[in-house]
């Protein structure tokens, strides 16, 4: 079946010029199916595997449906975890930039206060975990009168997790108009019966075949015993010479492990588990998206949702104890249609599972050799050059917001100064448009305006002698973070 372009499904300009620029060229399978019927506000239940581009699919409707206007949020985004919501936030934040849509994160772990101050600014979509979601309504922060659209990104996962009790919670206090997209790996009865409570006649789409899956990711699995795995694991390296892996362990201790055994070997490697500090896990994340590092050794705290583009292999130190955890694993590569490498290190006591997976997924995985002596003499030259070469990138987000200059202006609600009178004064500068005006942000004494399309300096020189609502503001370029 041939595809749509993005311009069929009647975008408006802002939202078609964003998703251009972020190379969305042609639509995934899950856009295809779930962008029509999101514009249309009917519900949606959607199964779709990771890596199928789902983000875009919500996150292109709730830019296009959502008002400017309005002050207080009309969209609210549930995800499992905090780095999922950061995520999603930056990538709403990228499809709606040109439209000024404002998207917040609220997670745990992070100041209360710090997400009050946002919540309080012009808010169109929050993105959250449902306990810290949970949090800001029970001391009124966050209000859900306005919401119109309800996302449960990863909804088998908040259900694995724990989230059930909360995200019921959150589902009772939204308006009951409203319209309400799910999206999930797997369906498990909980899930089915959240759907036939809070769902009006959704809409099923079932993304990923496994004959798609097949033919994106190479499945197999090499038999190891409990001393020879490390070593193993080295060879597969050597052999297979990834651009960007991922290394999962069951346990943070055999993270650390791999991690530290590898670091000895002057891999570019990095860790993430669920007993580092938040901060210290983002920028790990932050930095394994940008090719600071082609290795990354993780528990399962990193499995679902994170999009990080080019993993081409991922390698199962630990088979998982959960047959789920697998497809949610190995869905880190293969994505958007890319050739992904999935590869099993198993010990006998581990069979067992890997008949389960086999059993859950439908087929057989190929079992296959430890390396040999032959083949790592015959790679070991391309794998050292590749591992001494640096890999970075510039991320969807640095290529967007490079002709976009943020500018600090001091005045803001306490001068009676709203997004409006910026938004005036500004496009009636000569060689301005109201298109030309990202996202601004009022606060108390201050007020930061993202200038878009590469004026931000003709903008700069501007308002040095303009007025906004008869006050004369300083004005200057905002610090880069």
């Amino acid at each position: 079946m041939s595809k749509k372009p993005f311009t069929d499904f009647q975008l408006s300009t802002p939202i078609l010029e964003a998703i251009e620029q972020l190379g969305y060229h042609t639509p995934t399978d899950v856009q295809q199916a779930v962008i029509p019927v999101a514009l249309s506000e009917k519900d949606i239940i959607v199964k779709s595997r990771t890596g199928s581009g789902k983000t875009a699919s919500f996150g292109i409707p709730l830019c296009e449906l959502v008002e400017w206007e309005e002050n207080k949020p009309q969209a609210l985004i549930l995800t499992p975890t905090r780095e999922l919501a950061l995520q999603v936030t930056e990538d709403v934040m990228n499809i709606g930039r040109y439209k000024r849509i404002k998207a917040t994160a609220v997670f745990g772990k992070q100041p209360f206060r710090g997400q009050v101050a946002e919540l309080k600014q012009k808010t169109h979509i929050v993105v959250g975990t449902p306990g810290r979601v949970l949090d800001h309504l029970e001391r009124g922060t966050l209000s859900l009168e306005k919401v119109k659209y309800l996302v449960l990104d990863e909804a088998d996962e908040m259900l694995n997790m724990g989230f059930l009790d909360q995200v019921d919670t959150i589902l009772k206090q939204l308006p009951k108009q409203r319209t309400t997209m799910l999206f999930s790996a797997t369906f498990p009865q909980d899930i089915h019966q959240l759907s036939d409570r809070y769902m009006q006649s959704p809409k099923q789409v079932e993304i990923t075949t496994k004959a798609t899956e097949i033919a994106e990711i190479e499945h197999s699995y090499i038999k190891v015993t409990d001393k020879t795995k490390f070593a193993v694991l080295k060879d597969v390296t050597v052999v297979e010479n990834p651009d960007r892996c991922m290394i999962f362990c069951r346990t943070k201790e055999h993270v650390d492990f791999v991690a530290q055994g590898l670091a000895s070997m002057d891999y570019p490697v990095e860790k993430i588990h669920g007993g580092m500090e938040q901060d210290e896990r983002l920028a790990v994340m932050k930095a394994f998206r940008a090719g600071e590092f082609r290795y990354l050794v993780a528990t399962d705290v990193a499995a679902r949702g994170i999009d990080i583009e080019n993993i081409t292999h991922v390698i199962q130190y630990d088979m998982p104890v959960e047959k789920e955890s697998y497809v949610h694993r190995t869905g880190r590569t293969g994505r958007a249609g890319a050739l992904g490498k999935a590869i099993s290190l198993v010990t006998e006591s581990d069979m067992r599972r890997l008949r389960e997976v086999e059993q859950y997924r439908g087929e057989a995985i190929e079992r296959r050799q430890a390396p040999t002596e032959r083949e790592l003499i015959r790679t070991a030259d391309a794998f050292e050059e590749k591992i001494t070469t640096a890999d970075v990138r510039a991320s969807k987000t640095e290529q967007l917001n490079a002709d976009i200059m943020k500018l600090y202006f001091n005045g803001g609600k306490k001068k009676k100064l709203r997004a409006v009178d910026f938004v005036g004064t500004i496009a009636k500068i000569e060689g301005m448009t109201a298109q030309d005006i990202g996202i601004i942000t009022i606060q108390d004494t201050v007020t930061y305006v993202e200038i878009l399309n590469g004026k931000g300096p003709l903008v700069l020189r501007a308002m040095k002698t303009t007025k906004v609502k008869g006050k004369q503001l300083k004005v200057y370029e905002a610090f880069k973070k």
